[in-house]
């Protein structure tokens, strides 16, 4: 087949012509080795979207990759030598190249990999078809199992059998979810196939670390839409496994408010208004993500006024405990709500402990403080300094 516009990456690609990268393309080639961008570039290349990471995989072996890289005056690091990955710099810049590849044993979580010298084997080795794409340093694509076509109609699908891929690494539940929430056309639906392999499989999921869970789901609810792959992972019992005692009934109208009101998504909401058991624990958050997740929860399915909570916890909590209550009640936030949390969020309580001594001091004057910011608080923060210290 001839070069076409069709099988080559479009010439505007940064990293095709990234000078950095151009320098480890030669040292790899120097010798007649083969050497190819693969992975997440070539997909996000080809569907216009931004590229965050790099990888090349190679026919060359770890030790030729550090010894050609280093004669051309890169700096080679042995990063994950046991699976055949060095990591390359150039002018600054980290390049992961990961020698052919095929699978003698996997258990689920990791495998025994022996290198090859056939790149379909490195090909067998990925989750989806889309991902099974490589790109020479011309720019010209290979596809070694036909996974091009699925890129193109925007179809994410197992490479070759799925139970086979899933029992591979289980965390690809997860990672189907993500990709078609990221990457899918939604009028495609989920592959019925991966998704009967799924509910197959679903005990291997427990063999998954929670931090790896915690990581695979925060990127799920970042996507621009993950409503539909969210219920599609409850209708085959996923979600449960992973979230147990979750509910997903709210999650679309939340997305539909984000958008509908301008307020930027945030993936720790979307959580918040799933709900479950134990869920910073059960998916390892962070402690500053822990402690939102449980400010969105409380104040979402709280009482307390948009204004107290813009002004004690600042405009993003209150703005996002609007788009959940919104949610909850099918109710789209009046712009004055907006108004309101803004303004909040400005205002400063106007006296301190001084101005309320001698006749306070103490306890009592910690309690007496609280009180009347409480009082200011109701007033709509109307009530002036004078009147405050009167009321004491």
């Amino acid at each position: 087949m001839g070069r076409t516009d069709e099988n080559l990456i479009p010439p505007d690609t940064p990293w095709l012509t990234d000078p950095a990268a151009r320098a480890v393309c030669a040292a790899l080639q120097a010798e007649g080795h083969h050497l190819y961008f693969v992975g997440g570039c070539v997909r996000n290349a080809l569907l216009g979207r931004p590229v965050s990471d790099v990888d090349m995989s190679t026919n060359a072996r770890p030790e030729e990759v550090t010894r050609l890289a280093e004669a051309a005056g890169l700096k080679a690091v042995p990063t994950g030598i046991d699976h055949g990955t060095v990591t390359v710099v150039s002018d600054g810049h980290p390049f992961e190249i990961t020698t052919f590849r095929r699978d003698v044993e996997t258990d689920g979580r990791r495998a025994v990999v022996a290198y090859s010298d056939d790149i379909a084997d490195d090909a067998r080795r990925r989750d989806f078809t889309m991902n099974a794409l490589y790109a020479t340093p011309a720019g010209e694509i290979v596809d070694p199992l036909g996974g091009l076509p699925d890129l193109r109609a925007r179809r994410v699908r197992f490479i070759e059998d799925p139970a086979a891929r899933i029992r591979e690494d289980y965390l690809r539940i997860l990672r189907f979810f993500r990709f078609t929430a990221t990457y899918g056309d939604p009028a495609l639906g989920f592959d019925a196939e991966a998704l009967a392999a799924i509910a197959a499989n679903l005990d291997g999921l427990e063999t998954l670390s929670a931090e790896r869970l915690g990581h695979e789901m925060t990127r799920l609810l970042t996507a621009p839409e993950p409503a539909p792959a969210v219920a599609a992972m409850r209708q085959v019992g996923a979600l449960g496994r992973v979230l147990p005692g979750s509910d997903d009934r709210w999650l679309g109208p939340l997305v539909h408010l984000e958008q509908e009101v301008g307020i930027p998504a945030d993936w720790r909401a979307r959580l918040a208004i799933l709900g479950g058991e134990d869920v910073a624990v059960w998916l390892r958050l962070s402690k500053a993500d822990g402690r939102m997740l449980e400010k969105l929860t409380a104040h979402g399915f709280g009482a307390t006024t948009l204004a107290e909570i813009a002004y004690r916890e600042g405009v993003e909590v209150a703005q996002q405990t609007l788009l959940i209550r919104g949610a909850v009640a099918a109710e789209i936030p009046q712009k004055c709500f907006l108004d309101t949390i803004t303004d909040a969020a400005k205002a400063e309580f106007p006296i301190r402990a001084a101005d309320l001594m001698p006749r306070y001091k103490g306890p009592a004057l910690g309690e007496k403080l609280r009180a009347l910011e409480a009082d200011w608080i109701a007033s709509g923060f109307a009530l002036t300094a004078q009147e405050l210290i009167d009321r004491a």
